[in-house]
């Protein structure tokens, strides 16, 4: 299992225990999302949020928004994403922890490319987030 936490939280890219108060993480695999959905393994978040799925590439810049699911406080397990736009095999996509914070609705996913509403989670100033590649 790939795990990219940023610098300030409890696993460090190695593995081994990092000194932080945050645990937020992302945990998930490459994987065949030939069906239309994409899911992480596990997903910590500190506040109730969102999963949100943005095209990427070997910039590792987020992309546009291509899917999204909900998040609850605490440890989430298993959480899918359906994918609104075709995803090729080799393509990246970045899974990122945004927040529920900013919009006019409470729990309406409210964010668009560099836009506040519902904005991504920062630890440390570093995005909460993985990039995997599609099978």
């Amino acid at each position: 299992m790939r795990r990219f936490p940023t610098a300030a939280l409890t696993f460090a890219l190695s593995g081994s225990a990092a000194l932080a108060m945050s645990n937020d993480a992302v945990m998930v695999t490459d994987q065949d999302v030939s069906s239309g959905v994409v899911t992480a393994e596990k997903i910590t978040a500190e506040a109730n949020g969102w999963l949100v799925v943005h095209r990427t590439d070997t910039q590792m810049k987020p992309g546009p928004v291509i899917g999204y699911a909900p998040l609850k406080a605490g440890d989430n397990m298993d959480v899918s994403a359906i994918l609104q736009t075709e995803v090729k095999s080799g393509e990246m996509l970045m899974l990122m922890v945004h927040g529920e914070a900013g919009g006019m609705k409470t729990g309406v996913f409210e964010y668009t490319l560099g836009a506040k509403e519902d904005g991504p989670v920062r630890v440390d100033d570093k995005l909460v987030m993985t990039v995997i590649s599609a099978k």
